[in-house]
């Protein structure tokens, strides 16, 4: 018997938040953090959180994201990789999505395209689904 079952599992909302970016916060620029992350305020750029994110309802991300777990209650514009992912009533995102688990409350406003599959792998990787860049050296 495993000491800790799937039951056992705390919800993400529960988590303790290690990373927090207020209401009022702008940052520009990517945002990488081991463990779980608040945002209230706006990012521009990638945001690559390994385990949990919930994106608060005066939060917003315009830029792609990597995460095991992710709650919605305020703006994405850009692609989502996650393993599991809540779009709340407030919730609103406009991209492309790539999850195992999704759950949309009524309210919630989704634009782009979807692709689960049960066996997806988080992009360990943390490779963003954009255009690479090529470097040519002379």
């Amino acid at each position: 018997m495993a000491f800790f079952s799937k039951k056992d599992k705390v919800a993400l909302d529960l988590q303790s938040i290690s990373t927090l970016i207020s209401e009022g916060c702008i940052l520009d620029g990517n945002l990488k953090a081991p463990a779980y992350v608040r945002i209230d305020g706006q990012i521009t750029g990638d945001v690559m959180v390994d385990e949990g994110l919930i994106l608060g309802e005066k939060g917003s991300i315009q830029g792609n994201v990597i995460t095991k777990e992710m709650v919605v209650y305020g703006t994405v514009n850009g692609n989502l990789q996650v393993n599991s992912l809540e779009i709340k009533a407030s919730g609103k995102v406009t991209g492309e999505i790539r999850t195992q688990i999704l759950q949309v409350e009524n309210g919630a406003v989704y634009n782009g395209s979807l692709s689960m599959t049960q066996n997806h792998k988080l992009a360990q990787t943390h490779k963003l689904t954009q255009p690479q860049q090529k470097v040519i050296e002379v």
